[in-house]
């Protein structure tokens, strides 16, 4: 595990504190967990992008389904993260 520093406006260091206390747990596991997510996403809309050139534009029920089906096969941990 790697320790980072990070500076961020009060309001949100409270609301991020606030949001931690609520699901049980230290500020570094939320702000890890959300880090996460925003890699999936990202990770997410590259595939898509790339899906989308090689097959076309996708409709929204499309996008929506293969969203679907990435979220619930999603596995990503902070050490696959950090490789991607």
């Amino acid at each position: 595990m790697t320790k980072l520093s990070v500076s961020v406006d009060e309001e949100i260091a409270q609301v991020v504190r606030d949001s931690a206390a609520r699901d049980g747990v230290s500020v570094s596991a939320w702000l890890s967990e959300a880090a996460a997510n925003r890699i999936r996403n990202e990770l997410l809309g590259q595939a898509l992008d790339a899906l989308g050139e090689e097959l076309g534009d996708l409709t929204d029920a499309e996008t929506d389904e293969l969203v679907a089906q990435a979220r619930s096969a999603s596995i990503l941990t902070a050490n696959e993260a950090g490789a991607a």
